[in-house]
């Protein structure tokens, strides 16, 4: 006879166990931050699949990865036990244990040329860091199961489980080349608009030129229609074609600092209204953050006032 109950409620430790394992990826890493043995957890797990009737992580060489069962219950249970254990105390172990890894996810151009130079010396005061880089809908959900302490969102998400706070505001700016910049007439490309911009080359991170046509319809006020010469899923290969003379593109600001001082890339227009995109840090509501959360929270938002 199976011992599983649908009808009963669901045994909180093994809940914790469950998210335990989770988060950390594997049941070894778990058991050792629950200070329990590894058949323990387990036996808990699997006393857990019983009761569900769906299997929640597949075995693997080294760890376990979450079914989609696994993913749709921690998201559930994050928010509710992380508020349980600010109340409790948060501490279920009666030793010291050190501070885990800080948890931080993001648009990886964003991290890498605005924040993780200003992450750097946080290690010398113990913080470890571990950064993952992706789509903002993918991180956000990542962060309502608990993978993440902090998402970096170029989105707001929606609904009460996640906060958001404005971090950064990033300004759009079209730029070529200095080669390109002298054959294209600013006075006629700001008098003319896009087709100024007729027969020259565009460089997009994706076939569907999202940034290239925000810019075109809030600056110009038309749709762009057109294909790209070079896609490329990176704005950093973007910025790359644009400087090696391959076309025109639209880049976030902070990421061509550096070229539009040099003068390897030219701002080809100054508009009065640039199209801007804001940037949001955003943690799971209820959950208590530990010292080391709340320093990469910090240095984040004094790294975004810098820039």
């Amino acid at each position: 006879m199976s011992d599983r109950n649908p009808g009963g409620p669901l045994d909180l430790a093994q809940l914790r166990t469950f998210l335990a394992v989770y988060r950390a990826g594997s049941l070894t890493a778990a058991a050792r931050l629950l200070g329990l043995s590894q058949p323990t957890v387990t036996a808990q797990l699997r006393s857990l699949e019983t009761r569900m009737g769906r299997q929640l992580f597949e075995r693997l060489p080294r760890g376990v990865a979450p079914t989609a069962a696994a993913d749709d219950l921690a998201s559930r249970l994050a928010g509710p036990l992380d508020a349980l254990e600010a109340v409790a105390g948060g501490g279920r172990l009666e030793r010291e244990v050190p501070e885990p890894p800080v948890l931080l996810g993001g648009p990886a151009e964003m991290l890498a040329e605005m924040f993780v130079p200003a992450l750097a010396p946080l290690v010398a005061q113990g913080v470890r860091l571990r950064i993952a880089m992706g789509l903002a809908e993918d991180l956000l959900t990542g962060l309502r199961a608990g993978r993440f302490d902090l998402v970096v969102s170029a989105i707001r998400p929606r609904g009460r489980t996640l906060i958001a706070e404005p971090l950064a505001d990033e300004e759009f700016v079209l730029v070529a080349s200095r080669e390109w910049s002298r054959r294209l007439d600013s006075r006629l490309l700001a008098r003319d608009g896009p087709a100024a911009l007729a027969g020259v080359p565009l460089i997009s991170y994706a076939g569907d030129l999202p940034i290239l046509r925000r810019y075109w319809r809030h600056v110009f006020g038309v749709r762009l229609d057109g294909e790209a010469a070079i896609v490329a899923p990176d704005l950093r290969a973007v910025k790359a074609a644009a400087v090696a003379g391959a076309g025109v593109t639209v880049l976030p600001g902070y990421l061509c600092v550096r070229e539009l001082a040099e003068g390897t890339l030219v701002r080809l227009l100054d508009p009065e209204d640039p199209p801007i995109n804001t940037g949001f840090l955003v943690q799971r509501a209820g959950a208590r953050p530990g010292p080391h959360v709340r320093l990469v929270r910090d240095r984040l938002f004094q790294a975004a006032r810098a820039w």
